[in-house]
């Protein structure tokens, strides 16, 4: 089969590997697979893996091979939860199975969907309704991980939410604090995705060098009550830490792979602020996307920027080193 091959730090090549070997796990032939920044910060060696390693972990497709326990049919149509648990540890058995300490994500820990055929444990795979088309799965993965995220926060009707970082995350993120009922500030230095995001739903939208006159000018002076760090850098959480108000929350969404950083501490402290923080997500919060995208309640079309062909997959990620105006890639594979 095909497969995007990341063979060292910053080397991808398109090869032919072996097909998963029939065993316990579903076969599922992938249709669309997507690209985030876990995969550029694999590719860069910020998050390091063992070579070679197939990426992607944002998976959908159809099962050609179903598993042993028989829960799909062949051609069923799926969504791949990307993280692997054991089902038995104390995190699996407190709801925490995103968590789990002897499990992993493929497209980092094992090979992962970048490729014609993922093998993965039919527990881990979710039905697509028909009312959800094949461009718009490629975005629940994500949206689901936002789900997730936003699992975790209160969000109260007429409370002010602020974005900062408006990638594929923080427009979902808008969305949906948007449906929660909040007045939504989205931060970017992209004017085009500021325009995306009041499309979208966000009341006001601004440059981060007007980020705190505006959010104090739109709370009178209290700041916001959540924010969602969007980003994923230590100087946007910092940023985040000054925007929010006294008791309010802050959201760290974005992956941050620094070790070190400036952080305002005693603010911190002294605003008594609640930081959350969340990774990967659970197969209900998936669930939940699906539901939203069918209803029309969220929508991911406009954040679908470029659809790339499986062999030209490193054009794909170079294309998102290169052009800023880019919001979310796929890989056409299937």
């Amino acid at each position: 089969m095909r497969a995007l091959i990341l063979t060292g730090v910053g080397t991808l090549e398109v090869d032919d590997i072996p097909e998963p070997p029939p065993d316990r796990r579903a076969l599922v032939a992938v249709e669309k697979a997507g690209i985030c920044g876990t995969d550029l910060s694999i590719r860069s060696g910020h998050i390091p893996v063992e070579y070679p390693r197939v990426l992607g972990h944002e998976v959908v497709g159809r099962v050609v091979r179903p598993g042993a326990e028989r829960r799909f049919a062949e051609g069923a149509r799926v969504l791949v939860d990307p993280a692997v648990s054991c089902g038995h540890c104390h995190l699996c058995m407190a709801d925490r199975a995103n968590l789990c300490p002897n499990g992993g994500l493929i497209g980092r820990d094992m090979d992962g969907g970048l490729a014609e055929y993922v093998a993965v444990d039919e527990k881990q795979l979710l039905p697509i309704s028909s009312g959800v088309p094949l461009e718009d799965a490629g975005l629940l993965q994500v949206l689901g991980v936002c789900v997730r995220a936003q699992s975790l926060i209160h969000v109260f009707p007429g409370q002010v939410a602020a974005v900062i970082g408006l990638g594929v995350g923080g427009l979902l993120h808008a969305q949906l604090l948007r449906a929660r009922g909040a007045r939504v500030v989205g931060i970017t230095r992209s004017e085009s995705k500021r325009a995306l995001a009041e499309r979208l739903g966000a009341t006001v939208t601004c440059a981060p060098d007007e980020a705190e006159s505006r959010v104090q000018d739109f709370t009178d002076g209290r700041g916001a009550d959540v924010v969602v760090e969007s980003a994923g850098t230590v100087e946007t959480l910092a940023k985040s830490i000054e925007l929010v108000r006294g008791g309010g929350t802050v959201l760290q969404y974005g992956t941050i792979a620094e070790s070190e950083g400036r952080l305002p501490f005693y603010e911190l402290y002294y605003k008594e602020i609640n930081l959350v923080s969340s990774r990967a997500a659970l197969l209900r919060d998936y669930a939940a996307s699906i539901d939203l995208v069918s209803s029309g309640d969220i929508q991911v079309a406009p954040l679908l920027s470029a659809t790339f062909a499986l062999d030209d997959g490193a054009a794909a990620f170079a294309a998102i080193d290169t052009r800023t105006d880019l919001i979310k890639v796929l890989l056409d594979v299937g």
